[in-house]
């Protein structure tokens, strides 16, 4: 950006001290001096925030949970196949 020495901020004072004269330039002083903390103070949380963002950015996602593996048994048997099962296959069926 750009730099303001010493006696830039002199000069930029003796206009202000001209301008405003010496009732008000205290309390304007006072003003900006609080203006430029809370700037400060929001600047510092934006870069706080920024520097969790990217640290939960770059942190490596969570394992993903094991796929659930299709079930390769046979299905339980249903009424009448538990019948057949029992009784054989030439004896009559209930009606």
């Amino acid at each position: 950006m750009f730099e303001v020495g010493f006696s830039e901020l002199l000069l930029i004072m003796v206009i202000a001290l001209i301008v405003l004269g010496p009732e008000k330039l205290p309390g304007l002083v006072s003003r900006v001096g609080q203006w430029m903390g809370r700037a400060r103070a929001m600047a510092r949380q934006f870069r706080e925030q920024l520097e969790v963002e990217a640290a939960e950015a770059s942190r490596p996602p969570p394992p993903a949970a094991p796929p659930v593996a299709e079930s390769t048994a046979a299905p339980p048997p249903s009424p009448v196949d538990d019948y057949v099962n029992r009784n054989g296959p030439d004896e009559p069926r209930p009606s």
